[in-house]
């Protein structure tokens, strides 16, 4: 009888054939559609029209080929985040059938896919290592974990000097506009609970430390009460679920189990029990297929409503830029969009901001090929080390990407501050710990 780590070993190698891979990639394209039929039936600014489902399905196939990319693709950095866009952009191709949005649908439609393979390419295969000219010992990376605890300890001292609330998800709403930290601050919030105790949780498991990395997810899970965000309160259940999948799959199994898995949960509760979003499935279905990833891919739809009859911005949302530059918007643009459509601070990913927002829909896919190149550096920062830990200490990343734009990821939620940890780090230091 095989023992169970064989079993697992063999599990592990034939759902990471291409065979098998391609068959998970246009299962999860197919997923993506299907969800979004659902999310039409909650949400009044997403539409579905049986009549033009043809179009969809064209649209879909044709455009799914692209995630064959990630058959043949070895795993890094930018699989992880390059999977979650080709999710979010195939998700806009989708409503963008079906929207009553006016601007150019099908411009804009080609414009995202260019967009989205030029911004694959570099992510998936720019992996040529940096030269480490610093590199921390052992010993001295070490008290580096042990100094990010204990930063850690301190931000959440101060913050809960600000705001430290425990209320329930379906209240956060009523304080969360209250909540007003100094810049500084603010900044030190998004790098812990973003970057620095992601790291330190995913670097104390694989080197055997349990009980350290148990004290990093309590930690994780105090930065609810004083942000009041879901992304707070699920980043604790999110790095657990990462390890889980990273220990029973390959990592490209993983990224791509991670996104497939729950849209598909969500899908079937709906289904099986036709519940409302006030149900426990509802809310499910509300916080994963809905907020989780159809909202990602709608900021799309709406940007390119929204700049297809205002003036661009030209980069001037960004606060290093806005002093230097006429800027035609005074306030952010999630409170621009707020103020437009009323579904709330809008935040959106580059491929909105930077691209559509900031150069129109013709000039995106070149924003999108320069983001590429940035984020690539997590490619390059990051190589040598092993990609289980890299899954892992990044596991927040693809969400923040979605959702903000990408000099806000880049600054406020540190993954600058990651690319520079993943560099220094001491490419021994989890020989030994084995």
């Amino acid at each position: 009888m095989s023992a169970p780590s064989d079993l697992i070993s063999e599990f592990r190698r034939r759902l990471d054939s291409k065979a098998a891979l391609t068959v998970l990639v246009l299962l999860h394209s197919a997923v993506i559609c299907l969800s979004l039929i659902e999310v039409a039936t909650f949400q009044s600014y997403i539409n579905f029209d049986a009549n033009r489902l043809w179009v969809a399905a064209i649209v879909a196939i044709g455009f799914s080929v692209v995630s064959l990319l990630f058959v043949f693709a070895r795993f890094c950095f930018g699989y992880f985040v390059g999977y979650y866009f080709y999710t979010m952009i195939l998700g806009f191709l989708w409503i963008a059938v079906f929207s009553g949005y006016s601007y150019p649908r099908w411009h804009a439609g080609l414009s995202a896919a260019l967009a989205l393979l030029l911004f694959l390419l570099p992510m998936l295969f720019v992996k040529a290592p940096m030269r480490q000219i610093v590199v921390l010992s052992n010993a001295r990376f070490e008290h580096l974990l042990t100094l990010i605890l204990a930063i850690s300890v301190a931000a959440i001292a101060v913050a809960s000097a600000y705001n430290f609330r425990l209320v329930s998800i379906a209240h956060i709403y009523d304080y969360r506009d209250t909540i007003e930290f100094p810049a500084a601050l603010r900044y030190l919030t998004g790098w812990v609970s973003s970057t620095l105790l992601p790291f330190a949780f995913a670097c104390y498991w694989l080197l055997g430390h349990r009980w350290r990395a148990g004290l990093v997810l309590v930690l994780l899970l105090f930065f609810y009460p004083i942000t009041l965000t879901k992304f707070a309160l699920f980043t604790p259940v999110w790095l657990i679920v990462l390890t889980i999948l990273s220990r029973l799959l390959t990592e490209r199994t993983s990224v791509i189990a991670s996104i497939f898995g729950p849209m598909l949960i969500g899908l079937l509760l709906i289904w099986m029990t036709g519940a409302n979003l006030n149900s426990l499935p509802g809310k499910y279905f509300d916080i994963v297929n809905i907020r989780m990833i159809a909202t990602a891919s709608s900021a799309l739809d709406i940007y390119n409503h929204f700049f297809a009859s205002h003036p661009l911005t030209w980069f001037c949302q960004i606060s290093v830029v806005k002093p230097m530059v006429h800027c035609p918007y005074q306030q952010q643009l999630s409170v621009v969009m707020q103020e437009t459509y009323g579904f709330g601070n809008l935040n959106a990913s580059l491929f909105a901001t930077e691209g559509i927002a900031s150069v129109g829909l013709y000039l995106a896919p070149l924003t999108a090929l320069a983001s590429s190149f940035v984020l690539a550096l997590g490619n390059r920062a990051s190589a040598g080390l092993p990609p289980r830990f890299v899954l892992i200490s990044a596991g927040t990343l693809p969400h923040v990407l979605l959702n903000v734009p990408l000099t806000v990821a880049l600054v406020t939620h540190g993954t600058a501050l990651l690319f520079l940890l993943w560099y220094v780090m001491p490419r021994s230091v989890f020989a030994e710990g084995r």
